[in-house]
């Protein structure tokens, strides 16, 4: 090669070289990053208190209750209250008692408190204080035995009075009675006399069927003589057409 051709030889050299590097550099692809966006932070979960004042109240009283929460949405009170605020108080008046709990609910979860209020049931009246006296419990318990006209024959409501009477004879056997025989005005006063004696005895004796010692008893006979009811009439006749009944002394 002469010394002419060496200078231009040289540069074509170097051309291509440069050319050959612009086209490596070009065909080259871009780095693409993979790292992915930082992450949202995590919704707050939610926070909830009860309280009741007072926590004890008499049968017929009211409570209060109050509540408070952070990052929540929707709360509820159970039972009865239902939906509620965030924050608040209510009354309510329980019948028994009871634990009231509130749930508070929001894109971060749920929490729930608990308040118990209990109720005191009312005392229990004391028994009533009970002054009778033999005599006045004799007459309220012991019934007569009522009689049909002309008749001496006991009744079934005849018999259903006799009974209450002989309980009440059971429960105080210290008691002895006269059995008193009644009619109403109606006859003779002799006929009547033995009517009331037959009316008396089967007082006595049914009595007796019940379990009632006979030597607690004694029979006499009125006849027509010491009337309940003075009227003439139906309604008077039946009060005095009666085995009566009279605490011995």
């Amino acid at each position: 090669m002469s010394e002419v051709a060496r200078p231009y030889f040289r540069a074509v050299v170097l051309t291509a070289l440069a050319a050959a590097a612009v086209a490596a550099g070009c065909g080259k692809k871009p780095v693409v990053s993979n790292t992915p966006p930082p992450a949202a932070p995590p919704a707050a979960r939610p926070t909830v208190t009860l309280q009741a004042n007072p926590t004890s109240i008499n049968k017929g009283d009211a409570t209060t209750l109050n509540w408070s929460s952070t990052n929540a949405t929707q709360l509820t009170i159970a039972p009865e209250v239902g939906a509620v605020a965030p924050e608040g108080s209510t009354k309510v008046t329980p019948a028994d008692s009871v634990t009231y709990t509130i749930t508070a609910s929001g894109p971060g979860g749920s929490a729930d408190s608990s308040v118990r209020v209990t109720v005191a049931a009312p005392a229990a009246a004391p028994p009533p204080v009970v002054n009778a006296t033999l005599e006045e419990m004799f007459l309220k318990e012991v019934q007569d035995a009522y009689f049909d006209l002309d008749k001496a024959d006991i009744r079934s409501d005849a018999r259903t009075a006799l009974a209450k009477s002989a309980d009440f004879l059971r429960n105080y056997p210290q008691v002895k009675v006269v059995i008193e025989g009644h009619c109403d005005e109606r006859g003779s006063t002799e006929y009547n006399l033995a009517l009331g004696d037959r009316r008396a005895a089967a007082v006595k004796q049914y009595l007796v069927s019940l379990g009632i010692g006979a030597d607690r008893m004694a029979t006499v006979s009125y006849g027509k003589e010491k009337p309940f009811c003075t009227e003439s009439g139906e309604t008077c006749w039946q009060r005095n057409r009666r085995g009566h009944f009279v605490m011995a002394k």
